[in-house]
């Protein structure tokens, strides 16, 4: 007897998806920001010798995904990672699995984005597991203004920068400036042999903190973040509305739950946050982000029923 539809429906909730002309699916194992221990690794790999077709792929959004599952087979491969303190999941109408860039250990990178992936993680995705949303919520942290986790393309998309001060009183209008030869956007230029910066070319990347021997730009900078909101790609693109003012690292959780609060109570079913920023407005939406209405009506807007047009 062949798999019934409603079959294919309930494991695909439970992290599944079924293989294209077969009745074998792949199961997607999330952990946070894409980091897996080496002993991690090695019961994925296990797990897809023992259930699977022996192969594993990496998704786009991090998880290990074990393709050619049977389907009588995945409540054992579902036990074998659990008793491992691994799980499958990742689909869905909700918060979606968290992806980080490696800016905990990159050169570039200005905020701790696995330490920041691990607090959404448990806050959002583990936390708030059961909650169903409009349509998928997805959420990217890239570590500086280099994007290469695309955060803008994410309903919420954290990125990481600097917030340094320049001070053209300091500079002393040097032949070879290393402020205006370490900046990749050009936001240094030279008015009557000073050095000034125009704040609309700069991208916060950081590059130039330390660089001038007379401290117009000193050594220190404090790390923010800065957020879009409603980004995606796809058949469908929109670049995400970046919010105003910068944000430190403590201060992130909370917008993010902000966002996802208003995405439920104002989204219609089906509809991405981007496409209700779009219909409401950006003004609402920063409106709505300003105060704390949002995080006092919690319990209220997760319980009420979901809006349809």
């Amino acid at each position: 007897m062949g798999i019934t539809k409603e079959q294919i429906t309930t494991v695909k909730g439970r992290g599944f998806l079924q293989n294209r002309g077969t009745e074998c699916f792949s199961g997607r194992i999330v952990t946070v920001g894409g980091l897996f221990t080496p002993a991690e690794l090695r019961s994925i790999a296990e797990c897809a010798e023992k259930f699977g077709s022996g192969k594993v792929i990496f998704t786009s959004r991090l998880a290990a995904e074990i393709t050619g599952i049977p389907f009588a087979q995945i409540p054992a491969a579902e036990q074998f990672m659990e008793e491992r303190g691994l799980h499958f999941g990742g689909t869905g109408a909700k918060v979606r699995p968290i992806t980080a860039c490696k800016g905990t250990s990159c050169v570039y990178g200005n905020i701790d984005t696995q330490a920041l992936a691990k607090v959404i993680y448990d806050k959002f995705y583990i936390g708030m597991r059961e909650v169903k949303l409009p349509h998928k919520f997805k959420i990217g942290i890239g570590g500086c203004p280099n994007s290469c986790m695309k955060p803008s393309l994410n309903d919420v998309g954290i990125e990481g920068r600097r917030a340094f001060s320049f001070t053209p009183e300091l500079c002393r209008g040097c032949k070879k400036c290393a402020v205006e030869e370490s900046c990749p956007t050009k936001a240094i230029s030279f008015q009557a042999g000073k050095a000034f910066l125009d704040p609309d070319k700069c991208s916060g990347c950081g590059l130039c903190i330390g660089k001038c021997p007379f401290l117009a730009v000193p050594g220190e900078a404090k790390a923010v973040c800065r957020i879009f909101a409603g980004g995606t790609w796809g058949k469908k693109q929109r670049m995400g509305t970046l919010l105003s003012g910068s944000f430190t690292e403590e201060e992130v959780p909370v917008v993010v739950e902000k966002l996802l609060l208003w995405f439920r109570e104002n989204a219609y079913v089906k509809e991405r946050l981007g496409a209700a920023i779009d219909r409401l407005g950006s003004d609402a939406l920063e409106a709505a982000l300003a105060g704390d209405d949002l995080l006092e009506r919690r319990e209220e807007i997760l319980a009420a029923p979901l809006r349809t047009p």
